[in-house]
């Protein structure tokens, strides 16, 4: 898949929903019962990172889910797509970006969304043909003060920040003219995956699926 291809497929997972949920899934077997949740709350594109040794048995169970569009965070190496697309990933985000996993990314034909922190970096991928691009670590990197001051010169790429986003501050990230959606954990607290409350899910989700910039 080309980049210019892969980064329009992109752009129609992140125009689906104003908020990515950025899942760390432990255990598996919740995994559909959260996919649910999320789903019926209006989130239909989920990240699911790959930080735990559930994580691609969690994707397997997830893709089963009606509605929901399943993708792999943290994506580091070329093996870590493979095995994320061999699990029914959709599509892949990665923290930053290298050479390697770009081109295994295209030659799996895995949509991805490359992480960038500067402007540099977003032009470099801008380059290769990536006009959507997450915007990571948002808020360490100065948050939507840095992100609206890298779109102003460079208005052709479009960026979904993730990492220290909320609620509260998500609002200020969408109404940027180049942010498209935003990455969050907050609709999926680990206290309520835990105890197993999908409607308390369900009901972070639906709040988070009408937020507007």
């Amino acid at each position: 898949m080309k980049p210019k291809d892969a980064s329009l497929k992109a752009a129609e997972i992140c125009g689906l929903a104003p908020v990515v949920p950025v899942l760390v899934i432990d255990d598996a077997s919740t995994a559909r019962f959260l996919a649910e949740a999320l789903v019926a709350g209006g989130l239909p594109a989920l990240e699911v990172t790959l930080r735990t040794p559930a994580a691609l048995d969690a994707i397997r169970a997830m893709s089963e889910v009606p509605g929901g569009v399943v993708g792999a965070g943290t994506l580091l190496t070329p093996a870590d797509v493979k095995a994320a697309k061999a699990a029914g990933a959709l599509f892949g985000v990665s923290p930053g970006a290298t050479d390697k996993l770009l081109k295994a990314c295209e030659d799996e034909d895995l949509p991805l969304l490359p992480g960038a922190a500067t402007a540099s970096e977003a032009m470099r991928l801008l380059e290769r043909g990536y006009t959507v691009q997450k915007f990571f670590p948002a808020e360490a990197s100065g948050g939507a003060p840095a992100l609206k001051a890298i779109g102003a010169p460079i208005p052709q790429i479009k960026f979904c920040p993730t990492g220290g986003v909320t609620l509260e501050n998500a609002k200020t990230y969408l109404s940027l003219s180049n942010t498209i959606c935003v990455g969050g954990s907050w609709v999926a607290p680990k206290g309520l995956v835990e105890a197993g409350d999908w409607a308390g899910i369900e009901a972070l989700a639906r709040e988070a699926s009408q937020l507007k910039g």
